[in-house]
């Protein structure tokens, strides 16, 4: 009897082990209830999908056409991209960290090859046609990786402008397109003056970059690809009417959906289209993906859990620039749109994210479902999509719940923006705007929402008491919806839970030797730096009269912000003036008065502003 049992116990021991290791619907990172599928990538036969499940900290084998889960493989870190060697060899996965990791899988039996250090939160991986040269993005770096898989190690790397996200390379190998997610300019503009992130062109040969900018007001940049013939790229990004009061929604009049159109011979921007309808938004455009006959661009629609799908030709045309190009500053914003060109095809999951699209078929990570959604291209997208399950349905904590509602435009009233729009990863846009929750004529920049709910009151001037009742006057006065309270507070559950990424200005997860000498500067009397911004919160929760009131202000007397993640939050002041922190104490002598600036050498002020950006 004895051995018996023990017999069964080591059957059931072994099968669950193998169920793991092959992909059963067991074997989630310890502590996460949800996968998190986020990227997708195709083997060059069409038959295997791989699958970068996030917040489980794996990649995940599916058998298609059958949709079998076959295997899971744990990966070091959150995997953030995938890329397949042409052959179908290997398996490049970026593992996102202070300190990433590219591991290089066999891309058959998931083993490990190789792990190849790259710089702070990878992604985006995108291999060369010579299926050797792998280009990465280190996004809180702002630079590219330039990897031989045959070496196994980096041999170069060429610096982006702020957050590059995604990169595509043309057929030819010539050149790199890079994806910057935000805008790296002063916000206070004239009508005249731009705000705007830019595409890297990035020269294989001799590393030289190009930079195009994007319409003015452009923002969070997602994804880009190249089409087969190499005549055009596409890039998923939104479009701010963030000169213009945001006192309503519809048609467009704050955000819209977009893809820009790059023509490549010339780089040059040939248009820059809407996805969304005249009265009804395409919240929060992710991936693109065009078919491998060219023929197909597909964009996944995270906000309104939809696929667009759209042929390239319609796309390109002069008809789609005259007639779905949103034009700032008007209303409506799509003055001359007729029947939309796209096609909307409704998924059955939440938050579609990477597509891949091969044969017929675009498969897309739905992220908070924890599902693959298939569509039939050949149809035109016609029919109920097929759905691959990865594991069983997702145990929803609050605030999970909240990160979905955060990023749900479909709580908006046409489904224009979320939540997410304004604050893409709970941080900031880049962009002033002209709230009316203090009157007119006095933009502000958007603010990070980390911490937001420790360091009350929130907004520039206070003007909201705590994170709660921001979140609900966000529901009524930006999205124009009347929501239930159980989703406001599960929003507040997934802001609590936000927490700071470590700078990339840390040395091995420690203050560098300036960033300490610039500490003893920061809490000293020299700079009374701490005085406003004490640690841990690096606030007072108090306002002050800072002097830079502007000419319609109101008030005098602005919040204090934290300094926690202002590495990441450019540009500064509440009015957006400086880009850099330097340009905030040396120029906008920011909380230093010209006494001070003058008993501080330029060493001194070099390490306070390294401590500043550690933070």
């Amino acid at each position: 009897m004895n051995c018996r049992w023990g017999c069964w116990i080591g059957l059931v021991v072994w099968l669950v082990a193998c169920q793991i290791v092959q992909g059963g619907e067991v074997g989630t990172q310890a502590g996460h209830d949800h996968l998190g599928p986020q990227e997708l990538a195709l083997s060059p036969d069409g038959r295997l999908l791989y699958v970068a499940c996030t917040d489980a900290g794996q990649v995940a084998w599916v058998r298609l056409p059958e949709g079998d889960l076959v295997r899971r493989v744990a990966v070091p870190g959150r995997p953030t991209g995938l890329a397949v060697t042409p052959d179908g060899s290997r398996l490049a996965v970026t593992c996102a960290a202070p300190r990433s990791t590219v591991m290089v899988l066999d891309a058959v039996s998931g083993r490990r090859l190789a792990a190849i250090p790259a710089g702070h939160t990878a992604m985006g991986p995108v291999l060369g046609p010579d299926g050797h040269t792998l280009y990465v993005c280190n996004r809180f770096d702002h630079d590219v990786s330039v990897i031989d898989l045959r070496r196994a190690q980096e041999v170069a790397r060429v610096a982006a402008v702020r957050e590059p996200v995604d990169a595509a390379v043309t057929p030819d190998g010539r050149a790199v397109l890079v994806a910057n997610h935000l805008p790296l300019m002063r916000a206070n503009v004239t009508l005249l003056e731009e705000v705007t992130p830019v595409v890297t062109l990035i020269d294989t040969r001799t590393h030289r970059t190009t930079e195009l900018k994007l319409p003015s007001g452009s923002h969070s940049l997602r994804a880009v690809s190249v089409t087969p013939d190499g005549r055009y790229a596409m890039v998923t990004h939104l479009l701010g009417n963030f000169q213009e009061t945001p006192f309503r929604v519809d048609m467009g009049w704050i955000n819209t959906n977009v893809v820009s159109i790059i023509e490549l011979a010339e780089y040059r921007l040939k248009a820059t289209i809407g996805l969304d309808e005249l009265d009804l938004g395409a919240g929060n455009p992710w991936d693109v993906a065009i078919s491998p006959d060219g023929q197909r661009v597909c964009v996944s629609l995270s906000g309104t859990h939809q696929m667009g799908l759209i042929g390239t030709s319609e796309l390109v045309s002069e008809e789609a620039r005259r007639t779905m190009s949103p034009m700032m500053g008007v209303w409506p914003i799509y003055l001359s749109l007729g029947a939309s060109l796209w096609r909307r095809v409704d998924l059955a999951g939440q938050g579609p994210r990477g597509i891949a699209a091969r044969a017929g078929r675009a498969y897309v990570a739905e992220y908070f479902s924890d599902t693959v959604a298939v569509v039939n291209l050949e149809g035109g997208g016609n029919g109920q999509p097929q759905r691959i399950r990865l594991g069983p349905p997702p145990t929803l904590s609050a605030a999970r719940r909240g990160e979905m509602l955060f990023h749900d435009a479909t709580l908006c009233y046409q489904h224009w923006q979320s939540c997410a729009s304004c604050h893409p990863d709970g941080r900031t846009d880049a962009l002033n705007w002209d709230l009316l929750n203090d009157g007119s004529g006095n933009p502000k920049n958007t603010r990070s929402l980390v911490w937001s709910h420790r360091t009350p009151p929130v907004m520039a001037l206070g003007v909201r008491p705590s994170a709660e009742a921001a979140v609900r006057a966000g529901l009524v006065h930006i999205l124009f919806a009347d929501r239930p309270e159980e989703e406001a507070a599960a929003i507040d559950a997934y802001l609590r839970s936000l927490t700071p990424v470590p700078s990339p200005y840390l040395v091995g997860g420690r203050l560098s030797r300036a960033a300490r000498r610039g500490q003893r500067l920061f809490l000293s009397p020299r700079t009374g730096c701490r005085n406003c911004h004490p640690p841990p919160l690096y606030t007072d929760l108090k306002s002050h009269d800072v002097g830079t009131q502007g000419r319609y202000g109101r008030n005098a007397r602005f919040d204090t912000p934290t300094l926690v993640e202002v590495w990441r939050t450019a540009p500064y002041l509440h009015d957006g003036r400086y880009t850099s922190v330097r340009q905030l104490l040396v120029e906008g002598h920011h909380g230093l008065s010209p006494q001070r600036m003058e008993e501080l050498s330029q060493q001194d002020i070099d390490d306070l502003v390294e401590f500043v950006l550690s933070l």
